[in-house]
Formats: structure tokens, sequence, C-alpha cells
């Protein structure tokens, strides 16, 4: 039986020998680097054009104020950085007032902070993911505790912030667009001295009698100067601290968990109407006069 196996044996090595050769193993690819830190640095020409859209906004820090029994101190701190947990607010908030005048708009990169001056610009880093944004502070915020900077939707969304609701976060303070500084105070006037010249001697020449002019302004004890309604009691107490150097504040809770705040009362519309010219200079475009018949 042996002696009949060997010839079928040698016929299948000399088959096995003719076929195809036997694949190489080839290497596996090297694994993908490790994703890089996204960093959102296309958002510089937004911040460039918020910056140029700004102008000359006035720059608010305001006075120091109270919120569930914590004093905060407004400041322009040049060289800020802080690291914390950064929050974000939306659709509840949306197209309110925010604490320097403006309509808060979620889907602008745009953010709350407790002390910063109004506007600045800071950038945020979230350390969960390494990625950055720059957004403009233009409200008063958080007041929750262990949290630094609340965020617009959007910006919460490019972070990657929104789904989570908070994220560990640095800030860093950042000047885009030249706006460096604050604007300092204007320059006292330069004085000239003049020289002498002689004297001149004037004669009256008469005049048309005229009517003496009417007062047009109207008088009473109620005119009142409406400002702004907000939602959240930290943003009205930094507002109420903020509007104290233009006169008397009002508050009132109105329905819907909303708080309105007002100037007043003044004894008449000239009074009134000059603090109104001293609030919207202030940023506060939405500002208007309540008349004493329509103050309540």
């Amino acid at each position: 039986m042996s002696r009949l196996l060997l010839p079928v044996l040698a016929v299948l090595a000399v088959a096995a020998c003719g076929g195809k050769p036997a694949p190489r193993i080839v290497n596996a690819p090297p694994p993908p680097p490790p994703p890089r830190l996204v960093d959102v640095s296309d958002d510089s020409a937004a911040v460039a054009r918020d910056a140029a859209k700004l102008g000359n906004w006035p720059v608010k820090i305001g006075k120091p104020y109270q919120v569930a029994g914590i004093t905060y101190y407004p400041a322009d701190e040049r060289d800020y950085r802080e690291d914390g947990v950064a929050s974000w607010y939306g659709p509840g908030f949306h197209a309110g007032s925010t604490a320097n005048g403006e309509r808060y708009d979620q889907d602008d990169l745009t953010a709350a902070h407790r002390t910063l001056p109004m506007p600045s610009w800071v950038e945020v880093e979230n350390l969960d993911n390494g990625r950055k944004l720059t957004v403009r502070i233009n409200d008063r915020g958080p007041f929750a505790r262990g949290r630094i900077i609340d965020l617009s939707r959007k910006a919460a969304q490019l972070l990657g912030v929104d789904r989570a609701g908070t994220a560990r976060v640095r800030l860093r303070r950042v000047y885009p667009g030249g706006r460096s500084e604050i604007a300092p105070p204007p320059p006292p006037p330069l004085v000239v001295a003049s020289a002498p010249v002689a004297p001149v001697t004037t004669i009256a020449l008469p005049t048309a009698s005229r009517e003496p002019a009417r007062a047009t302004t109207s008088t009473g004890a109620n005119w009142l100067v409406q400002v702004a309604a907000l939602g959240d009691g930290g943003r009205v107490s930094w507002l109420k601290g903020f509007l104290s150097s233009f006169g008397p504040v009002l508050t009132e809770s109105l329905p819907g968990g909303l708080t309105r705040v007002r100037l007043g009362p003044f004894g008449s519309e000239t009074m009134a109407s000059a603090a109104l010219a001293q609030v919207r200079a202030a940023g506060y475009a939405d500002a208007r006069l309540i008349p004493p018949t329509t103050s309540r």
C-alpha cells in the first residue's frame, strides 16, 4: 500500500510547487495620528466685523454690585486670565435686553461676565476638547457658584459646550480690531494767551422788541425713563448700580419673571429728557420717556 501512495504524494507535491505563491503578509498601515486640538480660528473675521460695527459704543464697567450675598467689583483687568466652568444661555433670553443695552442674539459670538468691561473680548478655550473661540462680553453673569462665563448659544455650539451644558474652560482677555484700550478722557483744553488789543468803542443800536419765549416743557411729578426689562436678578442688580449716577432707579416685577428698570420720577419733562439723553449716550438706545399719564 505504501508503494502505491508514494507516486500520488509525489504528484501532489509537484502540483503544489507549480501553484500560485502564498500571498505575502503586508504590514497594516500605521494608525492615524491623534486628532489635533481644534482651534476655531475662523471666528477672527466675525470678531473683527463685530468690533468695527460697534464703532464708538460706550464702554461700561459699573459700580460694585451684590447678588445673593456676594459682592462683585467690575474692573478693567488688562491681563485677565482665569480657569473655571463655562455655561451657556439661549432661547429663554433671546431678543431680551443685555446689561449693556443691546438686544441679546443667541446666534452672536457673545458672552456674559461678572466683572469685565462691556464691551471687551476674551478667548475661551474648552479644556475638554481644545477648541478656542473669541467672544465679546456684552452682559453680566453667570451668578451660579463656580461658573465664570455664560456663553451665547452659537458660541457654546462652536466650543462643544451646548450638549453637556457646561465645560471646563480657560479665559484670556484679547484685543481684536485694534481696540486695545478703553478710550482715555479727552485732554484738557489748550489755553492760548491772547495779545492785548486796543479798546473798541461800541454803540448800542435800537432793536425790535421781542415777545418772551413761551415754555413748552410739560411739568409733573411722575416723568420716568424706561431703560430695560430683564429676566435675571443679577443683571438687574448690576444695571441698578450702573444707572444710579443718572438719577433715582425704580424696579418693578412683571409677569413672566421680568423686572422693569426705570429712572425717576422726575419733576419735569426737561429733567427726564436730560436723563434720557445720558442713558442713550451710555448705549441704551431703546430707552424712552414715560409721561405722567402712562407711568403706571
